[in-house]
């Protein structure tokens, strides 16, 4: 690991988690701002809408569907915030990292799949048709999803000769690995949307199930659920910036300045195309997980092992 990365300490971690959800809301500002553009209707409400919500959903009365499972049913909303947090912990702001792995690429991995047990549960929990319907849904988008993404990130470690995110964003001095890497970052982008439940992936939690593993939530408990998701999509935004865009490298700023850059550009790109893509169903993702992106990303990794191996 770069003699340059120090542990942040645990307040560090709050900070780590105060950006967080203070870049979450923000996006959620920008998704409320392009939906109504969409519309052609007023863009003003929006700025203040997920404050508006978030005030609605505190008031209101909890509510659960009858022999619901209310432990594991709240367990998995607050879940989707820790693992964001944890996500975030190994991304280095600067020269600071939260939680400095030397398997930290596996880490990542690892708590992308606790998402699948996460998000089910939101909707076994509830013992409710659409919520089942909508947790069945996310695990045939998981399975379309999850290889490709775990072979996109094989491509910057293998570059790097590491598992250390650090170390990843650090040899990437020269070159930014998304210029000759293009195929596993756009892979690793459909791996977030997906696991976020966001643009053409919303179908667990789609209008035609009645809000799929969200619908019987209720006050802070979908709240929390939708937190959880939100900081999902900034934390695999943020895990970009080591893996394909350098870092924190950039000129003139300080590298921490740089990492929030460039997840907030990560970030508008996503929500950008939100608008722009229509919802797939489970069935054409998995074809198209399948066939299209796992065999793309298995040929970018095999130019990078050729490159490795070349330079020797």
């Amino acid at each position: 690991m770069p003699d340059t990365v120090t542990a942040a300490g645990p307040w560090g971690a709050l900070l780590a988690g105060v950006l967080l959800v203070v870049l979450a809301a923000a996006a959620l500002v920008a998704e409320g701002v392009l939906a109504a553009r969409a519309r052609g209707g007023p863009v003003g409400p929006e700025l203040t809408r997920p404050l508006d919500e978030t005030l609605r959903l505190l008031r209101q009365r909890r509510r659960a569907p009858v022999s619901a499972d209310l432990l594991l049913w709240r367990v998995a909303g607050g879940g989707l915030v820790v693992v964001a947090l944890l996500m975030v912990a190994l991304v280095p702001l600067g020269n600071r990292v939260v939680a400095d792995l030397d398997v930290g690429v596996v880490w990542f991995t690892a708590l992308d799949v606790l998402v699948w047990a996460l998000v089910w549960l939101l909707g076994w929990g509830a013992n409710a048709a659409y919520s089942l319907v909508g947790g069945y849904r996310f695990l045939a988008l998981a399975l379309a999803y999850e290889l490709p993404l775990m072979f996109a990130l094989v491509a910057p470690a293998l570059a790097a000769s590491s598992l250390d995110v650090a170390e990843v964003a650090a040899a990437q001095d020269d070159l930014w690995f998304v210029v000759w890497m293009p195929v596993a970052f756009v892979v690793f982008l459909v791996g977030v949307a997906a696991f976020s439940v966001r643009g053409p992936f919303t179908s667990p939690a789609g209008a035609d199930v009645a809000g799929g593993v969200l619908c019987e939530l209720s006050g802070v408990d979908r709240l929390v659920a939708r937190a959880g998701l939100a900081c999902l999509l900034v934390a695999g935004s943020a895990f970009a910036v080591p893996m394909f865009l350098g870092g924190g490298a950039g000129p003139v700023l300080p590298g921490w300045l740089w990492v929030l850059l460039k997840t907030a550009a990560v970030l508008t790109l996503l929500l950008a195309l939100r608008r722009r893509l229509p919802v797939v169903r489970p069935e054409l993702a998995m074809e198209v997980g399948w066939v299209v992106l796992l065999p793309a990303v298995l040929m970018q990794d095999l130019v990078v092992a050729v490159v490795v191996a070349v330079r020797g």
